[in-house]
């Protein structure tokens, strides 16, 4: 399953199940381990953030000329 995927099946279950959006928003790392056996590494900090019609998310990737960050660190799902 590739990252694209996961997510949305993230995304579809937190629209249809307000406990599991509450406790991904809560505890994402506990969400994810509980709902789909996931779990990330304990340096890697997952930010959830829930988009409303006022309230929009921009999100910054890495910068692709840092030399420092390489693939493994990218693929953290």
């Amino acid at each position: 399953m590739s990252e694209q995927e996961l997510q949305q099946q993230i995304i579809e279950k937190a629209w249809s199940d307000e406990s599991f959006k509450a406790k991904l928003l809560a505890d994402p790392k506990a969400a994810l381990k509980e709902a789909f056996n996931l779990t990330l590494p304990e340096d890697v900090e997952l930010v959830v953030i829930e988009e409303t019609p006022s309230k929009l998310a921009l999100v910054i990737p890495p910068n692709p000329g840092d030399t420092a960050t390489t693939e493994s660190e990218l693929s953290t799902w």
